[in-house]
């Protein structure tokens, strides 16, 4: 069983700071690529950033200069801090891992969600 928990979502004033984190446990035997995804209500989720295990970052164009990824390899952990929020950065964001099982098994993994509202 593999779980990942998000943290750190909220409401924040345009303009302002977050930093979101997601924690992978159970059975894990790698992580490769961690990521975060953002869904607005009646649109469909989409890529914010990416990191992988030994590569480099992809970021959406509507957040970068503003959002930086990063990730803690010992804690199987993703970070996301969110400079500059704009009310378009309102949704639910998700954490996502490609994650290899104990038993060999390679799959994405979702967290449960977060929820971001940036309002003045």
């Amino acid at each position: 069983q593999v779980q990942l928990v998000e943290s750190g979502g909220g409401l924040v004033q345009p303009g302002g700071s977050l930093r979101l984190s997601c924690v992978a446990s159970g059975n894990i035997f790698a992580i490769y690529v961690m990521g975060w995804y953002r869904q607005a209500p009646g649109n469909q989720r989409e890529l914010v950033a990416r990191i992988p295990s030994g590569g480099s970052t992809n970021y959406a164009d509507s957040v970068k200069e503003r959002f930086t990824i990063s990730r803690d390899n010992a804690k199987n952990t993703v970070y996301l801090q969110m400079n500059s929020l704009k009310p378009e950065d309102t949704a639910v964001y998700y954490c996502n891992a490609e994650i290899k099982t104990g038993w060999g098994i390679v799959r994405d993994y979702w967290g449960q969600g977060t929820q971001v509202t940036v309002s003045s």
